[in-house]
């Protein structure tokens, strides 16, 4: 596992695409359907080049994409360097950067978003590193990290409480596809649910079985201090976990004071 994020690791997998054969008119139509306002443009599963609704304003419905699509492309690829993908962008006033691998083919689109989900409560591997050292520290075991997919109906929280707008926020993130990784210890015959718990809530109420998480893996069946906390508060499935409507989540009140104290 390395400390530094990658463009694979926060990018969209599912693009909406146009063909260079598409007409203004198919565009326009993909624009009031999905609501994005720019594509890439792609011939045989390579990118020939990229349209956004600016391009279209002097042209006529029938007129084709190849006409008047942008070919000065920037490309970025999968294993690039999160920090200098978002470099690129900056530097060129890109919102979105085509992704593809190493045959030239489109496997996604990172975009402004994608950069801004990555920095806020992301469970990074440096995070998911320091928990593994401070339990092996702790409980004097060797840990296994893993990435893989869990099961939600499987994971035992560990807090008992989560917030409305947060849940909002994680529920919208989900819709639009944008899926952190959780993080769960993994002991014999239990899964505990360490980080991602609006996250988890979120998933479910959208009807989302699995998600992909990072698993610190226990051979030995050793009693953790978070789980007697979570087992002495009554927090045996998700079902216990406690939604609250107010007040808000800590770091939105911090910022509502913060602002009214600038106005």
């Amino acid at each position: 596992m390395t400390d530094k994020l990658k463009v694979g690791d926060y990018m969209t997998y599912d693009v909406d695409i146009v063909s260079p054969d598409s007409t203004v008119a198919d565009v326009i139509g993909l624009i009031e359907r999905t609501g994005h306002e720019s594509f890439p443009v792609v011939r045989n599963g390579k990118v020939d080049g990229y349209v956004t609704s600016t391009d279209l304003l002097l042209c006529g419905q029938n007129d084709k994409i190849s006409k008047v699509m942008s070919t000065d492309l920037v490309l970025a690829h999968q294993e690039m360097d999160l920090a200098d993908a978002a470099r690129v962008m900056f530097r060129t006033g890109m919102s979105k950067l085509p992704v593809v691998d190493k045959h030239g083919k489109l496997i996604g689109l990172l975009s402004n978003a994608d950069v801004i989900r990555s920095q806020i409560e992301r469970a990074d591997p440096k995070k998911v590193w320091k928990l593994k050292r401070t339990l092996e520290t702790i409980h004097d075991v060797k840990i296994s990290v893993a990435n893989d997919k869990v099961a939600i109906n499987q994971l035992v929280p560990t807090q008992s409480k989560i917030y409305a707008d947060e849940l909002e926020g994680r529920t919208y993130e989900l819709k639009k596809g944008m899926v952190e990784p959780i993080v769960v210890i993994r002991k014999p015959g239990k899964l505990l649910l360490v980080d991602g718990h609006h996250r988890v809530i979120a998933a479910r109420k959208l009807g989302i079985d699995t998600m992909d998480a990072y698993i610190l893996i226990l051979e030995k069946d050793i009693s953790l201090g978070m789980e007697k906390t979570a087992r002495n508060i009554g927090l045996h499935s998700l079902n216990d976990i406690k939604i609250l409507d107010y007040p808000p989540h800590p770091l939105v009140e911090f910022t509502r004071r913060g602002w009214r104290r600038l106005k």
